[in-house]
């Protein structure tokens, strides 16, 4: 049987094999597609340059309130969050045996004085005999006049020796008095109650535990709050006393206060192998949000450079020990232009010299017959350049 086909049968027919001809044609021989170019301009402006470190809010100036007496905790008056003044009651402490150390001191003294009285009369006593054999025709022997010499002597010396005693007794009631003062436990400084680790009926002998101790009170000064960081020691050489920092805080969304370095320490710490610097930071506002004991992330300024020519990190190429960047002037495709690299930050390069304000400067080539494109490296990986030297790897 023969099969007549329509006109435009053929003709669709046609079509399909020739549109199915090139599609494999093309699937089998891609034509190398237009790459494409993204390009950002070198531009002239200022380049911040920072270190970042975390660590928490402290209190500057906080006193532990440890009583160096014993006894049982009463009268307990404060709360955490409490404002005191200096010299405001905190609590007092019952211990009976400071009363008998005391009042055994008292009569110490006491005594010491009594016996001073007696050593005086006898003294005078001494004395008036022995002025009364020194007179003329008092018939008294010279070997009586020798003994009551020495009765003088030896009165006298009883004397300095009770005034001495005395003296020592007057000490230890003093002491003694200081002492049983301490039951009665005030605020060294104006601030804010923050711990209280103690209640009524608690034995201040127990808050000892091995070589560790529970202080009972602990009172801060709210307005000196600054915050405590670690810096690495990789950048603790570009981190100086005055620089300006710029803080965040993880619980108190929105939040930044700015603030400069005020300390830091000569000593490391390791940990891990890790070596830190403890550095403080004091906030320029004390936001009534901010609390002992918070976390923050702070941005330590360690450079402003003006007027500088800066281009992204993308843009930056490296090919040995020479930095590069392609550079679009015009035509299809980039120019390799060798420059000079200064200082960088997260996101940003200055360039020293090889570019002016205006450049085009590639940050990323699509290239749509390779499976990825490349941005900042002359191959698939990106490079960023990195804060205060070379570039990673």
């Amino acid at each position: 049987m023969k099969l007549k086909l329509k006109k435009w049968q053929i003709v669709l027919g046609v079509v399909i094999l020739v549109g199915g001809g090139y599609f494999w044609y093309a699937k089998a021989n891609p034509k190398s597609a237009q790459i494409q170019y993204v390009t950002s301009a070198a531009e002239k402006g200022t380049l911040t340059t920072s270190v970042s470190v975390s660590g928490n809010i402290v209190v500057d100036q906080s006193v532990n309130i440890d009583p160096t007496i014993t006894g049982t905790v009463s009268n307990l008056s404060v709360n955490v969050g409490d404002q005191v003044k200096k010299g405001q009651a905190l609590f007092t402490i019952v211990n009976d045996q400071l009363s008998v150390s005391t009042s055994q001191a008292q009569t110490s003294f006491a005594q010491s004085q009594s016996s001073i009285t007696s050593a005086e009369i006898s003294l005078k006593q001494a004395k008036a005999t022995y002025d009364a054999d020194k007179k003329d025709g008092s018939g008294v022997s010279s070997k009586q006049k020798a003994v009551d010499k020495a009765k003088v002597d030896a009165a006298e010396q009883s004397l300095a020796v009770a005034r001495q005693s005395s003296g020592t007794s007057n000490l230890s009631l003093q002491y003694q008095q200081q002492t049983a003062g301490k039951r009665l436990v005030v605020a060294p400084i104006d601030g804010t109650v923050n711990a209280v680790n103690v209640k009524n009926g608690d034995d201040l002998s127990k808050l000892s535990s091995g070589s560790s101790r529970t202080v009972p009170v602990i009172i801060g000064d709210m307005s000196t709050l600054q915050a405590q960081v670690q810096i690495n020691e990789v950048d603790i050489s570009n981190v100086q006393i005055g620089q300006k920092v710029m803080t965040t805080f993880p619980a108190i969304d929105g939040l930044t206060v700015s603030g400069k370095v005020e300390k830091m320490d000569s000593l490391g710490t390791v940990t891990q192998g890790v070596v830190t610097y403890n550095a403080k930071i004091g906030l320029d506002i004390l936001d009534p949000r901010i609390k002992p004991g918070m976390s923050i992330s702070a941005s330590v300024i360690t450079g402003v450079k003006q007027d500088v020519i800066v281009v992204p990190n993308s843009a930056i190429k490296k090919q040995g020990n020479t930095n590069y960047v392609q550079v679009m002037n015009g035509g299809s495709a980039p120019t390799q232009v060798n420059v000079e690299v200064g200082a960088a930050n997260n996101t940003e390069t200055e360039i020293v010299s090889g570019l002016k304000a205006g450049d085009k400067v590639v940050t990323r080539t699509i290239d749509p017959s390779a499976t990825t494109s490349t941005t900042g490296t002359t191959g698939t990986s990106n490079r960023v350049r990195m804060p205060g030297g070379g570039f990673g790897g």
